[in-house]
């Protein structure tokens, strides 16, 4: 951590033990923690997450940690953006006493028998939450959700948060997280916090860095498409397979403008309805009782974008 400058009033921790310890002294002083896990490069989204998280807790800290349970061995974990030094600079700029401590693990702690991006290789301990994992995101990346939800089981295991922040663009990560925390007890208060976007419409993600700006701009249909689907469930569409052909419909026109302007390729991955009370994909008509999420994810050239809208559903208390 010598290279890292540490802003005044942020505590910068590499070793879990240390964390733990100064964890210790807020429970000691009786004050709450809130917590925000990321991967670094650090955007308006994270930094929303840390600002809801002071809100509500007297401390607030957060987790860098590019983790390689959920990256497939074809996957880009050599080239996720790593930007230590930013991401804090980024979190100063909020104001004294909004960030107090931010945790940079070592992979060789998170992981203690090693980690092997391929899964019939690994050992150790890991966490799976049955029932949500296959669908959507985990169709293309089927043991995603089970890096995620082994890795955030041992972050909310070393800092033992009240509070902890997740933002709804990664939706089905918050519904997996929510089982989790559920399932095994973990008494921690889960907020899922709604998406932040450009003034475009464009969700914010770290991935955003990778497209040039033809791309950005062709990257919009994705928030598009989620807004022309919700317009018509407002005026009563209810028909998931008529919300599905409308939404589909810009995707590809889209493409097809690609195809003739650029030198570069649009490719939906997938688009979906599913109940917002278990994800199952919805067939028919949507029961406006249950409301519905509604997900998609689009290769934006070589970037993999994903954007999603939940209609007639409390995320948040």
């Amino acid at each position: 951590m010598s290279a890292i400058k540490c802003p005044p009033g942020i505590k910068v921790f590499n070793k879990i033990a240390d964390f733990r310890q100064w964890r210790r002294s807020l429970l000691l002083e009786q004050k709450t923690l809130g917590y925000v896990p990321t991967m670094g490069a650090l955007h308006q989204g994270h930094l929303a997450l840390v600002t809801a998280a002071k809100k509500r807790c007297d401390h607030v800290a957060l987790t860098v940690f590019v983790n390689p349970a959920q990256f497939a061995p074809t996957e880009d974990l050599s080239t996720y953006p790593r930007t230590l030094q930013s991401d804090l600079e980024k979190l100063a700029s909020l104001g004294p006493g909004v960030t107090s401590a931010v945790l940079v693990p070592q992979v060789h702690e998170m992981y203690p028998a090693g980690i092997e991006l391929d899964v019939s290789k690994q050992k150790g301990t890991f966490v799976e939450v049955l029932g949500l994992s296959q669908q959507l995101e985990g169709t293309t990346r089927p043991n995603f959700f089970r890096g995620v939800a082994t890795v955030v089981s041992k972050f909310l295991n070393i800092v033992q948060p009240e509070h902890a922040f997740f933002g709804q663009k990664d939706i089905q990560q918050c519904f997996v997280i929510r089982d989790m925390i559920r399932d095994l007890h973990i008494p921690t208060k889960m907020h899922i916090c709604p998406t932040v976007r450009e003034e475009s419409g464009l969700a914010l993600s770290s991935r955003n860095v990778f497209l040039s700006p033809s791309q950005k701009k062709y990257a919009l249909v994705l928030s598009q498409s989620l807004k022309h689907m919700e317009s018509l469930y407002r005026s009563g569409t209810r028909d998931a397979s008529t919300l599905l052909q409308a939404g589909i419909h810009l995707i590809e026109n889209a493409r097809k403008q690609v195809q003739e302007t650029e030198d570069w390729e649009l490719k939906l991955d997938y688009v979906s309805i599913n109940s917002a009370k278990d994800l199952n994909e919805i067939k028919g008509d949507v029961p406006k009782e249950d409301g519905c999420v509604i997900s998609m994810a689009v290769y934006v050239g070589k970037t993999r974008l994903i954007d999603n809208i939940c209609l007639d559903v409390e995320l948040d208390d």
